[in-house]
């Protein structure tokens, strides 16, 4: 059996979905904060348990007769992810996991300044020490296009701080993949990066949404401390901010820049490109 932990969430749920193509869905349990919300997997079949990485032992019980975990990393800035994820590890291996797949970040590694690298490097050192087999899905960054770019579209200009080479990757290749891995019979140990066949720095979004739209798109840079001065005047809480600027020094030092070939290997074809992305965003 396969347990998905955060599968309310977009990458949770999308990775159930793909799940359920591959395997019997008695084969697949979700691990939840609210049963309610996974109605839905129910009424198809599928394991719904209640769980949360705040209560340790109703999460070892949600994690009862797996022989895979999946922990959906948390995106809390505000919690304490090392602890939480510590709970989720060991509930697992004391439910008996024989495998924990963990979803990690791109660019884990010392010396990141972004962030959140850091409870991703912790959490991979306490699957390290687990003792059961484990795998780290260091995953491209995937969210939304305009979340990165900002309001293009209407403005005519990209206005972020200096960045760097991102192979920006589709949400759903990255669950599909991970469905690939859990419902297959080939065995990845430690971590794994999936990205994006092609990595793209700010100027060659512009370059490629000027000739989607046949307009020019101008890219302006800000700088640094200019730009965290501009968010807070939007209402963006200064800490939170600074977060987001953390993950933009760490583009333009390269910590994200590396595009691998496994995406592609395991969905059996090519990715979607920031590109392919852009030109689906400007045809709708």
């Amino acid at each position: 059996m396969i347990v998905v932990t955060g599968a309310t969430g977009g990458l949770g749920g999308a990775t159930v979905e793909h799940l359920l193509t591959r395997v019997p869905a008695d084969r697949i349990a979700v691990s939840v904060r609210d049963a309610a919300k996974a109605r839905h997997f129910a009424d198809r079949g599928v394991r719904v348990r209640q769980g949360s990485y705040e209560e340790p032992t109703a999460l070892r019980d949600s994690f009862a007769g797996a022989e895979q975990v999946l922990v959906v990393s948390g995106n809390d800035p505000a919690a304490d992810m090392i602890s939480l994820h510590r709970n989720a590890v060991e509930a697992a291996v004391e439910a008996g996991a024989q495998r924990i797949v963990y979803t990690s970040q791109q660019g884990a590694v010392a010396g990141n300044p972004y962030r959140p690298s850091e409870f991703h490097i912790a959490t991979e050192a306490l699957l390290a020490e687990s003792g059961v087999a484990w795998t780290a899905l260091r995953n491209g960054a995937y969210g939304p296009l305009d979340q990165v770019l900002g309001p293009w579209q209407s403005t005519g200009e990209i206005v972020q701080p200096e960045d760097g080479p991102i192979p920006y990757t589709d949400r759903d290749d990255i669950a599909e993949a991970t469905a690939v891995l859990l419902a297959g019979d080939r065995a990845f140990d430690g971590p794994l990066t999936l990205t994006a066949p092609t990595a793209v720095t700010f100027d060659d979004l512009a370059t490629i949404a000027s000739d989607l739209t046949g307009r020019p798109l101008k890219r302006v840079v800000v700088e640094d401390e200019q730009w965290v001065a501009d968010q807070v005047a939007s209402g963006v809480p200064e800490q939170t901010a600074r977060l987001i600027l953390t993950w933009y020094q760490a583009a333009r030092a390269g910590y994200f820049a590396e595009a691998g070939p496994l995406l592609a290997e395991l969905l059996g074809r090519e990715p979607r490109s920031a590109a392919d992305r852009l030109a689906t965003q400007v045809a709708a």
